[in-house]
């Protein structure tokens, strides 16, 4: 397993962008970042906080997470905000996120603040932010929202919970809606964090509680799972020319440091599904 960065309080959003490489979030100090094939590391967004989740969209810029869910237009420019956390429901914002094959993204949202803070953990729920830019609530509740991911052939949608040990699986209607809520994994006294999705429709599951990848099958059966350097493994994705490598992101804690989010890279044999574009509406 190869160390490519470190020097982070918590990495997430790891999202690879063909034509600049991976770019990451640093959830507490704020920032998204860029790492270049030639190993170099560049601001994408500056001092934004709490961004969990990161999309490409078609028109060039990022759909992000934080307090709201947001459009960041490439180059610079206004923010432009996709969806407002619902106070009836005490939400304080958004953590993970991920498009479907239309473009839709979906995204949780967090009632506490998982991160600094000495809040009660309360459930969030999970939304679906459609073409023309509306909203919908789909799912209730959902004690930690974290990692959302398609299946290869964009009919499953994978949501992680922390709070629950497990990531779920829910059947895609092609317009934006779910059914068929059932556990598809279960990592036991591990916290699922962020996840990927394999080519075959294997699912890389980062355990941030476990110093490892936990990888279970398309059908659900458990995988051998790959050991980290690092006890918190906060997401994964995969890049590279041809998706091959799998890129491991990781927080400080339980290292006795607050700037050991590092980031990681190895090959498992297994190709990444690519993820799909967003093309929410922005304007």
């Amino acid at each position: 397993m190869e160390e490519l960065a470190t020097g982070y309080g918590l990495i997430e959003g790891p999202t690879w962008d063909p034509s600049r490489g991976l770019i990451f979030s640093d959830v507490i100090n704020g920032g998204a970042f860029c790492l270049a094939a030639d190993g170099t590391i560049s601001t994408a967004i500056e001092h934004r906080r709490g961004m969990g989740g990161i999309a490409l969209h078609a028109d060039g810029g990022l759909i992000v997470s934080g307090r709201n869910i947001s459009y960041k237009p490439p180059g610079g420019g206004d923010t432009v905000v996709l969806l407002e956390p619902d106070e009836a429901r005490g939400e304080k914002g958004f953590n993970d996120l991920s498009a479907d094959m239309d473009g839709r993204i979906y995204c949780g949202s967090v009632a506490f603040r998982p991160v600094g803070s000495d809040d009660d953990p309360k459930p969030g729920s999970l939304y679906s932010i459609d073409l023309d830019g509306t909203a919908r609530h789909l799912h209730f509740p959902v004690e930690l929202t974290n990692g959302i991911g398609i299946s290869p052939d964009g009919k499953t949608l994978y949501h992680a919970d922390s709070s629950t040990c497990a990531v779920w699986a829910q059947d895609l209607d092609g317009q934006g809606g779910i059914a068929n809520r059932r556990v598809f994994a279960d990592l036991g006294k591990g916290r699922p964090d962020g996840l990927a999705v394999g080519a075959d429709g294997s699912v890389f599951i980062a355990d941030a509680s476990g110093g490892r990848v936990a990888v279970f099958a398309a059908d659900g059966t458990e995988l051998p799972s790959l050991d980290v350097p690092l006890p918190m493994v906060t997401s994964v994705c995969f890049g590279g020319e041809n998706l091959e490598h799998l890129y491991i992101v990781t927080g400080s804690r339980g290292t006795g440091r607050d700037d050991a989010g590092t980031i990681f890279r190895t090959d498992r044999g297994v190709a990444g599904s690519p993820v799909p574009l967003a093309r929410v509406k922005h304007t």
